[in-house]
């Protein structure tokens, strides 16, 4: 996906995403097959330059998998202006999608020299922390809703924000059907879930990732974060203020949406 008209549209969707500009729907032929969608999504992520501090994975609900006809999630670079600490605000505009409520972990960056394949097996002494996150989601365009894992996915993940609430050192964190929780008082939303609506469970979602960064023969010098998906849907924020996650033996995570 190299040629000329794509690359203006990627530069286009680029700089919306830099400046946090709203730009016309790209083309249907970037998002309607997520294969297309990948290519175009790693064409845009070729002219950021950056630093990228993780990657996420997309689309991990399995009811949505089967509802949208794909087989499997997808991922996405993560860069670290999009990355925020505990109790930091994020701006939304009406193309935001909603927020979400995920475990995080932070690998160690010797994954990326590893010469066997990943596994179930091999994957915990990679990672280093374990923390709760809030995700904010939305487009750089002029739509809404969901058709496709591509229209996600071609803009740029569909990321907006992240906000990574405390960490914990990784001990072989069980992290399978813990309840979760993301609510804001002050409009009495409060919308509950669970862990293992995530892909089968977070670190089901952790592997996809990792083999997905093998597969494509990603490299990264630094320890990197992994944002596994959402336990509770991508949540309608119904009003602005301090939206606060919980879950179960991981701790909270606080944003307020401005």
């Amino acid at each position: 996906m190299k040629d000329k008209y794509s690359n203006l549209v990627a530069n286009r969707l680029a700089k919306a995403f830099l400046k946090n500009k709203i730009i016309n729907p790209i083309s249907k032929k970037y998002t309607k097959k997520l294969t297309n969608a990948q290519k175009f999504r790693k064409l845009c992520e070729s002219k950021i330059k950056k630093p990228i501090i993780g990657f996420k994975a997309g689309g991990t609900g399995i009811p949505v998998i089967k509802k949208l006809k794909e087989k499997e999630p997808f991922y996405a670079s993560v860069y670290k202006h999009n990355v925020l600490k505990n109790n930091k605000p994020v701006k939304i505009n009406k193309y935001t999608l909603g927020i979400e409520l995920e475990v995080c972990y932070i690998l160690k960056k010797n994954f990326f020299k590893l010469k066997q394949k990943i596994s179930k097996k091999n994957m915990n002494k990679f990672i280093n922390y374990i923390a709760p996150c809030i995700e904010v989601v939305g487009y750089r365009q002029k739509k809404k809703g969901i058709k496709s894992f591509g229209d996600l996915c071609s803009d740029f993940g569909a990321n907006v924000k992240f906000v990574v609430g405390p960490k914990k050192k990784f001990k072989n964190n069980n992290v399978n059907n813990l309840k979760t929780n993301i609510s804001n008082s002050k409009i009495k939303q409060s919308v509950n879930g669970n862990t293992n609506t995530v892909y089968i469970n977070p670190m089901n979602s952790l592997l996809f990732v990792l083999k997905k960064l093998q597969k494509d023969k990603i490299k990264h010098d630094k320890d990197f974060y992994v944002f596994t998906g959402s336990s509770v849907g991508v949540v309608p924020i119904l009003g602005k203020g301090i939206y606060k996650g919980k879950i179960e033996k991981l701790g909270s995570v606080r944003t307020k949406i401005n």
